[in-house]
């Protein structure tokens, strides 16, 4: 039985999109690379953050969901992902809307435009178990992509 893990995303099966890796025993995030290049611009009042494409989905059991996180070294370079975690819950997998793209959204606050190439690492996931409370009684299903847990 599949638990968990990458796949790559419709419209992107022949772009070479590399599965997500751990770079060591202990680690806990896969590294995630850019499908595409981008140029995110340094920050203006008014901007919108950059969408990062990823060119893949990501699977897990029904009681989990998995992070994006940004790089130690992203800070560093400037780059602020725009909602500072993202929470990718299990039902994003295949759905209607993106069939489960995954994006990484940043903010560049350094004082001039950064390029993202095609391979470089942008960030990476975590997959983690949530909790429920008593007499939880959710019920709704998702109808969509981004930012669709409101659009049942």
């Amino acid at each position: 039985m599949r638990q968990r893990g990458f796949e790559v995303v419709k419209g992107y099966e022949d772009k070479d999109i590399h599965m997500p890796v751990r770079k060591t025993k202990y680690s806990a995030g896969y590294d995630v690379e850019a499908a595409e290049d981008v140029i995110i611009p340094k920050f203006e009042p008014g901007i919108k953050p950059t969408l990062i494409p990823t060119g893949l989905k990501a699977y897990c059991m029904e009681d989990e969901f998995y992070m994006l996180i940004n790089r130690s070294s992203g800070p560093k370079k400037g780059l602020l992902m725009a909602n500072s975690i993202g929470i990718i819950d299990a039902d994003y997998y295949g759905n209607e809307s993106n069939d489960g793209h995954f994006f990484f959204q940043y903010f560049n606050c350094s004082d001039h435009d950064i390029e993202i190439k095609k391979g470089d690492v942008i960030g990476q996931v975590i997959f983690q178990k949530f909790l429920t409370v008593d007499n939880d009684a959710a019920e709704g299903k998702r109808k969509g992509g981004i930012g669709s847990t409101d659009n049942k």
